[in-house]
């Protein structure tokens, strides 16, 4: 359970700022604080087992058929990746309480904050595929919210925008990779996929998987050619960018590289892909990086090229590139992060992050001047300082890696490469703004922040110096987080001094020549100058307008407004779906034979035809062609009838009453005829597209059901009395074995009806005194034989209506069918006598009705959950009472008396508001949605 209030409680303190934002920005920042800052000393807590060797794993079964579980794990690599999330996020939330000024919505930055870290810890504690991706697309909606924070400004619109379609994009490449992973190995469990690494080498399906796995990381980590979305989501405020870009979303691809490492890496695609693709981000981003003029933007490059770094080591995939990957990953968090507070220090105490305009801060700004240039020299890879160590790691690495063949000497060379421009960036960064004048000033006149907002730099820069100065303090973690990577153990020690060998020359030659390079940086920006400049979010941008063009003028050349055509396309494609499938089959007739044809059922046959053509023959005269429909609905039900299905029969007929209702109420204020449309051409093809996909339709049902199919009717015929407690297996599959389907349908039938009540309730249709041809409508608006005989009825009809209700779990019958029987005789009450006679004898809203049937259905399912049950788990018992004698009781009975009065309340909230938006008096132009005038007009009526 510890692994899952690991898990839980970032998640519940996004609840947190809502209930406190009201008591002052100081006690919702400390209260934010509270449920991350333990969720973190849990982790710690758990570092002497981890330390002993163990695996924590924690699952509960979410959906078991999909291969869903609720499963965390805690290990090396988890705690790591914790320790960076939750620890740095506590130190952005302290230097974002300083940050923000006090117009901003502190309470929403706050719970945005909190989901985004929530989502990483789901990330790298999931010990399920599945659960991994729902976490890493939860990164990708949070990221989006966070960047766009500033919604008021269009580059943090559109930068939140571009960093969700490139991830979004990438976690559904993801999804299809971990997908095809998991039905590689036969499970989504982590610890599976992990123990099987050379099954998956060895699957011919490997390159597919591994491409599209390294497509949700690229994108996520902004590996090129993906690395553009990353620069432009500095937009986000600034403990945004220091949160996103050092510990969390742009390492989230580095994790998923590093966590599924012992499965998929080791093949020599997997070196040179991630090789490659690494080494050329590392230098696209170094090179931009140096290019910059705004401190964000330099840092952001930065960002893409150490990422890179990173991305080479795990290609290289030997056990000291793992082990420099995961050393790099600790301290790019340290300072990247000190150095993106720093320049929000800047930019908020001076107004500007401009370059042009900053310079010579070091004298109004000692301290924030002397903590940029640790944490830049850590950036740099001076020596003593923990950069220098991973980076040392790094070139040692590339000398020894044959990922290239004859042209390996190419990495080591790049990797120097990248080492020179590394140090030029960075000292740029400082001397730039601390050292060097300024051509313009400031907008503000320059200041030391308040302590505090300086205090998280502080804390991460003396790690970034104790680290460097005393390397065995990481050896611990390290050492932790490579056991799971490399899948053993594997001693080591870090150092600070190796001796002179080739590494440390190529740091020297980078400090060197990254010193000449800055020197000469006028050199390259005019040198750049002669390239046209691209953007690469109006590039973005464009693509994303002319893909909407596209799809607009695509879908003006398929909607054209005409639903004729639209069914006509739906049915030719189906046609040929059907066609197809037909012709690839030997014979059509099966092995079960044909059924014995008597008189009744020719008489049947004969009758469904006939009604389906007089119904399309007679569709311009509505009335004749609604009574011919209802010839079909009556011939179908008899057939279900005929064959042994009295439950189908009973629902389809009640059915069919109350859709004839509905659509003649709803005929009413239509023309009674329709002009003719339609050419004779047009006709000829509407009649042989019909006849064909008829005679398909046909042709498939006669194979069907002349062939023996597996069904699973026998799993209901065998469980219907022992399982669910009933005898009509009908109705125990509806409220037992399907009831949280029968739940899902009358949930949507009431919010149907819920929707057409609001529709109807303010809509007054003129009711003219004659029909279209001039004659007057009957003055005997309720005529005395129908208004006796519904009297009689009603009471009568409950009764059956009961009846049915009571005997559905053992007979024909349940809840749906007593519901129709209900809503049948409420309406021909109605139309007997009048919607205003009617309501003041039935005085209550049928909207608490539905309501109250979804919710005892509901709350039946909920209460299988106090026995320790499955939602919805019916339970069922036989009893005897004196007199009565035995009778059976089932939980199930609830249910169905839900779905009874969620179909009562739902079908009268339709026909009944149908039935009284006419009014005799012609309305004021303006008056149906007056109250007044609703009350006018009835009290003239009477």
């Amino acid at each position: 359970m510890t692994l899952l209030w690991i898990a839980l409680l970032p998640l519940l303190g996004v609840l947190v700022p809502a209930f406190t934002a009201q008591r002052g920005r100081r006690f919702c920042s400390l209260a934010t604080a509270l449920l991350p800052a333990l969720a973190l000393l849990m982790t710690l807590g758990q570092l002497p087992t981890l330390a002993a060797g163990e695996t924590l794993r924690f699952a509960v079964d979410w959906v078991p058929t999909l291969g869903l579980e609720l499963a965390f794990r805690l290990d090396g690599l988890s705690v790591l990746f914790n320790l960076l999330i939750m620890g740095i996020g506590l130190l952005i939330l302290l230097y974002a309480h300083y940050y923000l000024s006090p117009e901003e919505p502190f309470g929403r930055f706050y719970a945005y904050l909190i989901l985004f870290m929530a989502s990483m810890v789901g990330i790298v504690m999931a010990d399920n595929l599945l659960l991994l991706w729902l976490y890493w697309e939860l990164t990708s909606l949070s990221s989006f919210l966070l960047i766009g924070f500033w919604s008021h400004r269009s580059d943090a619109r559109k930068g939140a925008r571009m960093a969700l379609t490139v991830t979004g994009a990438g976690g559904l490449a993801l999804l299809a990779g971990l997908l095809l992973l998991g039905d590689m190995v036969g499970s989504y469990d982590m610890q599976v996929v992990l123990e099987s690494g050379s099954a998956i080498l060895a699957d011919p399906r490997y390159p597919w998987m591994l491409g599209l796995v390294l497509l949700g990381a690229f994108t996520k980590s902004a590996q090129f050619p993906f690395q553009f979305w990353l620069p432009h989501a500095m937009a986000a405020p600034t403990p945004v960018s220091a949160y996103l870009h050092s510990a969390t979303m742009v390492k989230a691809g580095i994790f998923l590289m590093a966590r599924l490492h012992p499965a998929i890496a080791g093949s020599e695609l997997w070196t040179v892909v991630v090789s490659l693709i690494g080494m050329a981000t590392m230098l696209y981003g170094a090179w931009f990086a140096l290019m910059k003029t705004d401190l964000k933007g330099i840092l952001a490059f930065s960002t893409v090229s150490h990422l890179g770094l990173i991305t080479v080591l795990l290609g290289i995939g030997s056990p000291m590139a793992v082990l420099a990957a995961l050393f790099h990953i600790l301290n790019h968090a340290t300072f990247k992060a000190a150095l993106f507070m720093c320049a929000g220090i800047i930019d908020h105490e001076t107004g500007t992050r401009e370059l042009k305009r900053l310079g010579g801060l070091r004298r109004a700004m000692p301290i924030t001047a002397l903590l940029t240039t640790l944490a830049g020299a850590a950036m740099a890879g001076v020596p003593l300082f923990n950069g220098f160590l991973s980076k040392e790691m790094f070139f040692t690495e590339t000398l020894e890696t044959p990922v290239l063949g004859g042209l390996s000497w190419l990495l080591p060379v790049l990797a120097t490469l990248g080492g020179v421009l590394s140090v030029a960036y960075s000292l740029r960064l400082v001397h730039a703004v601390f050292f060097k004048p300024a051509r313009e000033a400031p907008p503000k006149s320059p200041h030391e922040p308040p302590w505090l907002m300086r205090a998280p730099v502080v804390v991460l820069v003396v790690i970034c110096v104790l680290v460097g100065l005393a390397p065995v303090l990481a050896e611990g973690l390290l050492g932790l987080a490579l056991t799971p990577v490399l899948g053993e153990t594997m001693s080591f020690h870090l150092a600070i001094w190796h001796g002179f060998n080739l590494p440390l020359a190529m740091s020297g030659v980078a400090l060197v020549a990254g010193v000449a390079m800055y020197w000469r940086h006028p050199d390259l920006q005019r040198f750049l100058k002669g390239f046209r400049p691209v953007d690469a979010r109006l590039v973005f941008e464009g693509a994303m307008q002319r893909l909407s063009a596209w799809a607009e003028a695509t879908l003006r050349g398929i909607d054209n407004g005409s639903q004729q055509r639209y069914v006509g396309l739906l049915l030719l494609a189906s046609l040929v779906v059907v066609g197809f499938g037909l012709s690839g089959m030997p014979l059509l007739t099966g092995d079960q034979g044909n059924q014995p044809v008597d008189g009744v059922l020719l008489v049947g046959a004969g009758l469904l035809i006939f009604g389906g053509i007089a119904t399309a023959a007679t569709h311009r005269y509505r009335l004749i062609s609604l009574l011919m429909l209802s010839v079909v609905g009556l011939v179908v039900s008899l057939t279900f009838a005929r064959f042994s299905a009295p439950d189908l029969a009973l629902t389809q007929l009640s059915v069919e009453v109350v859709t004839m209702i509905l659509l003649m109420l709803a005929l009413f204020f239509l023309p009674q005829h329709t002009s003719r449309e339609t050419s004779a051409p047009r006709n000829v093809r509407d009649i042989v597209l019909a006849s064909a996909l008829g005679m398909a339709v046909a042709s498939l049902n006669y194979a069907v059901l002349t062939r023996d199919t597996t069904s699973l009717s026998s799993f209901f015929l065998e469980n219907s009395v022992s399982g669910g407690g009933g005898h009509n297996v009908v109705n125990v599959i509806l409220v037992d074995f399907r009831g949280f389907d029968t739940l899902g349908e009358i949930t949507v039938l009431a919010l149907a009806g819920l929707a057409i009540f609001k529709l109807l309730r303010r809509l007054r249709l003129f009711m003219p005194h004659s029909d279209t041809e001039g004659r007057l409508w009957s003055p005997d608006r309720y005529p005395s034989i129908l208004t006796s005989i519904s009297m009689a009825l009603l009471p009568l009809a409950l009764l059956v209506s009961a009846f049915i209700f009571l005997r559905g779990h053992n007979m024909p019958g349940g809840g749906f069918i007593a519901g129709l029987v209900t809503a049948v005789a409420m309406i021909l009450l109605y139309m007997a006598r009048g919607v205003e006679w009617a309501q003041e004898r039935l005085q209550f809203e049928y909207q608490p009705v539905a309501i109250a049937g979804v919710g005892i259905a509901t709350l039946t399912g909920l209460g299988s959950w106090l026995f320790g049950e499955p939602f919805l788990t019916s339970a069922f018992g036989h009893f005897h009472l004196p007199l009565i004698g035995d009778f059976e009781l089932a939980t199930a009975l609830l249910f169905d008396l839900g779905v009874y009065l969620a179909v009562v309340g739902a079908t009268l909230m339709i026909l009944a508001n149908l039935g009284k938006v006419t009014t005799p008096h012609s309305p004021a132009k303006g008056a149906p949605a007056s109250d007044e005038n609703l009350s006018r007009s009835s009290k003239e009526k009477h």
